[in-house]
């Protein structure tokens, strides 16, 4: 079985801010550069042969690339405790409908509809259950309120696999689309490599 999910990638001085944002929660796993990225679907495990008809439906996507910015910072919870930091992303509108797309090829390459609420965001730490009930969770909600930055364009639709291990997931990119952009017309080519 194959873990997969698609995303984008921020580049790299989007990512040094987030870097800039990890510290002031104790025992937070924060990410690191490697597992920085915006969720436009999460898949989840499929055999080999369905991996691929994914990635071929993900190659016919014909989309903009979205520019969007930094806009603040938030939290998820579970069971009443943070279990997730992350970096709020705007305008949300562009990257809900680039995420419905994704979700539509993921739908003609046979994978159950997304039926949550697209939230899109870049997740910097994840807690434990004591680290998520921790005061200084708070202040850096607070601190890092008015994060921003400036605009930035997410160029490349990304297929994911996600291995799981005992020090927390990595992330390695098994596929690459450009979306349209002035020098790359959406649905070029892009580069498979799913293992």
């Amino acid at each position: 079985m194959i873990r997969l999910f698609v995303a984008l990638r921020p580049p790299p001085p989007i990512r040094d801010a987030l870097a800039d944002l990890m510290e002031g929660v104790p025992d937070a796993r924060w990410q690191d550069d490697e597992q920085l990225h915006l969720t436009l679907r999460f898949i989840g495990e499929v055999e080999r042969p369905q991996a691929e008809d994914i990635a071929a439906a993900l190659g016919h996507i014909h989309a903009p690339a979205p520019r969007v910015a930094l806009a603040g910072v938030g939290s998820f919870d579970k069971g009443g405790k943070v279990d997730t930091l992350w970096a709020d992303v705007a305008p949300a509108a562009p990257l809900a409908r680039l995420a419905a797309s994704v979700d539509q090829a993921c739908v003609r390459a046979g994978v159950a509809p997304e039926r949550r609420a697209y939230r899109p965001h870049i997740t910097v730490a994840r807690l434990s259950r004591r680290a998520g009930s921790a005061p200084e969770v708070t202040g850096w909600l607070v601190r890092h309120a008015a994060l921003a930055s400036a605009p930035f364009t997410l160029p490349h639709l990304i297929l994911y696999q996600s291995h799981l291990g005992r020090g927390g997931a990595t992330y390695e990119p098994v596929a690459r689309w450009p979306l349209g952009t002035p020098d790359a017309p959406a649905g070029s080519p892009g580069t498979t490599g799913l293992s």
